[in-house]
């Protein structure tokens, strides 16, 4: 992912639809002069405090917040709570920046509910790459969520051709449903990321289905996995 270059992180940006941004940092201006560059609406709040009334009154929501940690007023450990712990932005995808380069520091944020962690001073093209990654997976989740919501699945199957899934297979899918990459389950699981194709591969032709998502529904429908 760090080897992306400029050039394809914008188109990449640019094939999606217009993603809407709050950075929240006490010194915002060169993200606030850069990320429009890369087709990104951005709103800024220079401390806590305005970011929370900023994301309370945001319709449509945002899609993401990069938030700072050491600011004035409300720092970002306290407004990441706060934006957690509100039913409405539980769910909203945040990324911490910080000049804290201590692993302790890092866990953390992760704890307390941040989606990932920055570094201060970054790399352009390695923030760009993580808030795409990080909006790949928000839109999935909110995909697979709508999804799950319908009574019916959209597309039919025939139970007599479907086998058994393994309890690896289930255990890979399981995480496929709560919005994880293949990355992020190689990582967990400690595998090659081409040995989790293989097996996606496999639940695809086990369940008679082409996508990560109708494996998904069917998984659900017929109890392989839980909700």
């Amino acid at each position: 992912v760090l080897k992306y270059r400029h050039e394809h992180i914008f188109q990449e940006i640019k094939m999606n639809s217009l993603a809407k941004i709050l950075i929240v940092d006490d010194n915002p201006k060169y993200l606030e002069d850069v990320l429009p560059m890369y087709g990104y609406e951005v709103e800024v709040a220079t401390d806590g405090i305005k970011a929370l009334q900023l994301i309370q009154q945001a319709k449509p929501q945002y899609n993401l917040v990069l938030l700072d940690v050491m600011m004035p007023n409300l720092d970002g450990w306290e407004t990441l709570k706060r934006i957690r712990g509100n039913k409405k932005t539980e769910n909203l995808p945040v990324i911490m920046l910080t000049a804290i380069d201590e692993e302790q520091k890092q866990v953390l944020g992760l704890r307390t509910g941040a989606d990932d962690y920055i570094t201060k001073p970054f790399v352009l093209p390695n923030l760009l790459a993580r808030i795409e990654s990080l909006l790949r997976r928000s839109q999935w989740k909110d995909a697979e969520a709508k999804a799950k919501a319908k009574i019916n699945i959209d597309f039919e199957y025939d139970e007599s051709t479907i086998s058994p899934l393994t309890a690896k297979e289930k255990e890979i899918l399981s995480l496929v449903a709560k919005g994880s990459t293949n990355d992020d389950i190689s990582k967990k699981l400690n595998l090659q990321e081409s040995t989790i194709k293989t097996h996606l591969n496999r639940v695809f032709k086990k369940l008679n289905v082409k996508t990560r998502t109708q494996a998904v529904l069917l998984a659900l429908q017929m109890n392989f996995i839980d909700d």
